[in-house]
């Protein structure tokens, strides 16, 4: 049931002012809530019954709705709230399934090549090799800075440092030759290298390489240890796996 009313009332009313004509006009108009006059409750304090206001008091108007009222309860909130809980559930575990971070590999593959250069007081090395990085992210890897240290018989013969190197897409692998240059300074190791009695020159050489990369707005850091044999005293070097 909706009623109009407003603010207004009889003393606002320039017809209603009077007390003779004001009781006149209750005894004639139903009182509230009634269409017959028998009921007992209020009369209207608005329109008293008619149906009409007060010129100038339309925007004052009252919606009065009962409390039995169905727009007062609405259907199905509680399958509403679910389906909201479920959905919002279901974007955050996807955001999460894309966004969390996944491992990202560094892996030797082989030796591409291997030039030696004799001088007078050193062996110059220089060798090449492949490696393997993947990415299992969902978002590309950027390598900062590429490490590379060689060792021959524990001893530091090469450092290598690489900061232009292309990304890694999403999901993907993607191979780097990384060149290498070892100067031998070492007596020991240029008579061996330089020896024409030996028949077999075969050095073994330790990388230890480090890698930065940058993913998801946080930095990582990968290290990797391995081994390579080279011929130093021609170039005999074919290309094999790395151990």
């Amino acid at each position: 049931m909706v009623t109009p009313g407003c603010k207004g009332d009889a003393a606002e009313d320039p017809d209603l002012t009077k007390g003779p004509e004001k009781e006149k006009t209750l005894r004639h108009f139903p009182p509230y809530g009634s269409i017959n006059g028998n009921s007992t409750g209020d009369t209207c304090p608005t329109c008293r019954g008619t149906g009409r206001i007060p010129r100038g008091h339309q925007d004052q108007l009252v919606a009065v709705i009962p409390c039995n009222d169905v727009r007062l309860k609405p259907r199905r909130t509680k399958l509403y709230v679910c389906i909201s809980m479920a959905v919002c559930l279901f974007l955050c575990c996807l955001m999460l399934f894309f966004l969390f971070p996944r491992s990202v590999t560094l892996a030797p593959v082989s030796v591409l090549s291997s030039m030696v250069y004799f001088t007078p007081d050193t062996v110059e090395l220089e060798i090449t090799n492949l490696f393997n990085i993947t990415n299992e992210n969902f978002v590309p890897v950027q390598i900062v800075e590429f490490t590379i240290q060689s060792l021959v018989a524990k001893s530091i013969v090469g450092k290598e440092k690489i900061s232009n190197m292309s990304a890694v897409p999403n999901r993907s692998q993607k191979s780097y030759p990384i060149k290498v240059n070892l100067p031998v300074k070492s007596d020991g190791l240029i008579s061996f290298c330089k020896s024409s009695s030996i028949k077999i020159h075969t050095l073994f050489v330790e990388l230890q390489i480090t890698m930065n990369i940058s993913y998801l707005s946080h930095m990582e850091q990968l290290s990797l240890d391995t081994f390579e044999y080279i011929d130093c005293g021609a170039n005999s070097t074919t290309p094999h796996p790395m151990t």
